[in-house]
């Protein structure tokens, strides 16, 4: 039986999609729910996976774009049960597969494991096709995990050592000195993306307001309490969890930083979602912790983890990545020292992290080395004025050096806000 597979609407007000991957090749067997591509919209990336077995057969090749409820691919699904009848006539014989797996585990004393390269079924064509064997390519790259673009560039460069007399064993080390040039074209979210930080540059009045951070309180609490905190809570803790809360009970006293423009009015939200930016190789996408205020520092914590695993498998919803009312983003984790990050509308205000560093500082009179962390508030002056904008990070900068005062009740102060 043919079965259709359409193109499923990634969100409202999105028509068009762009087939960014296939994830198995034309005319190969694939199982039920494997995914077998990825799309690209101007908001998420998502994958679509086989309704039933079958043999698939692509109608829209990589790289095009298509409309919401087109036919991206169609399965044959007969063609897996007569696969299967066909199997059961083979003669029975040992798994080669499993032979060659259990030859590889077998290392005699002194020698190095063999190295395991993963090749995706699309790539491992290619190489059939073009006669190039593993080794090869793992010499050629540093990874160990190949695709399609690992053999295009491979061939590439391999083309280019021929034309200049090359040997191929100097393919890797040569070719850098050949000047080449690659063109890409832009994902759909990567152009959303452009189109608004670019919007945010011409269309609001912001401003950028600095100061720093003496990291000391929050580090010795972690290293007091993170064994305890891991085995309660079955989560690390980490610097993102009390940024986020000094941030949400800081909105509080301030909550022209939690506002939005919306045509001639200013809305205030009387809540925190305060959404975490997260580098990925398609872009940026800022899930959202809904209600920081409300959450303990574990609960951020999990949250956190949750959105991050999300967005590193490609798995966050728009639901996830909407509605925030302001953002925090980490250059720190990268070794920045100092930015001014770039509002995410239609929130008015985002902080920036940046690395911690050892400076010395004037303590009671005193210079003494403390690590130190510079933090920047970008904000839009339009509806946010410097009086608020300072006290606003200076509210941060307090909640952080005294974490005790992110709580309001008594005894045990520091395990009671941790929880514990």
């Amino acid at each position: 039986m043919r079965i259709e597979i359409k193109i499923p609407s990634p969100g409202e007000s999105i028509t068009q999609v762009q087939v960014a991957s296939w994830l198995v090749a034309d005319g190969e067997l694939v199982e039920k729910d494997q995914e077998i591509v990825e799309i690209d919209s101007d908001k998420a990336t998502l994958s679509i996976s086989a309704p039933e077995s079958g043999k698939l057969r692509q109608e829209i090749s990589a790289g095009q774009s298509a409309d919401v409820g087109a036919v991206i691919a169609t399965l044959d699904s007969e063609a897996r049960s007569v696969n299967k009848d066909a199997a059961k006539l083979q003669p029975i014989s040992e798994d080669v597969s499993l032979q060659s797996h259990a030859e590889e585990e077998k290392v005699k004393d002194g020698e190095e494991k063999p190295i395991r390269v993963a090749v995706t079924p699309v790539a491992r064509r290619m190489m059939e096709i073009h006669n190039i064997d593993e080794n090869s390519l793992r010499d050629f790259f540093i990874h160990y995990h190949l695709s399609r673009g690992d053999v295009e560039f491979y061939l590439k460069h391999k083309e280019e050592a021929q034309k200049h007399n090359l040997p191929e064993t100097r393919i890797s080390s040569e070719t850098k000195a050949l000047r080449l040039e690659e063109r890409q074209q832009m994902s759909p979210l990567r152009r959303k993306l452009a189109e608004r930080l670019v919007g945010v540059k011409n269309q609001t009045a912001m401003l950028t307001t600095f100061n720093e951070i003496n990291m000391t309180p929050v580090m010795e609490l972690r290293a007091k309490y993170k064994d305890a905190f891991q085995k309660k809570h079955g989560v690390g803790l980490g610097f993102m969890s009390f940024f986020t809360r000094a941030c949400a009970l800081a909105l509080k006293s301030f909550p022209q930083v939690n506002a939005s423009i919306e045509k001639e009015e200013i809305v205030f939200h009387h809540f925190s979602d305060i959404g975490i930016a997260v580098s990925t190789p398609k872009g940026l996408m800022v899930p959202v912790v809904r209600d920081a205020e409300t959450r303990s520092l574990a609960d951020i914590e999990h949250k956190i983890k949750e959105l991050a695993l999300k967005a590193r498998d490609k798995k966050l919803t728009l639901d996830e990545m909407s509605g925030g009312t302001f953002t925090i983003t980490n250059g720190g984790m990268f070794g920045s020292l100092l930015s001014t990050p770039i509002i995410n509308p239609p929130q008015s205000a985002i902080l920036g992290m940046h690395n911690i560093v050892e400076r010395p500082i004037a303590v009671k009179g005193k210079v003494e080395i403390h690590p130190m962390m510079y933090v920047a508030l970008s904000y839009d002056h339009r509806i946010i004025d410097g009086r608020e904008s300072v006290s606003f990070l200076v509210k941060v900068k307090q909640l952080l050096e005294n974490p005790i005062h992110m709580i309001s009740e008594v005894g045990d102060a520091e395990a009671e806000l941790l929880g514990l």
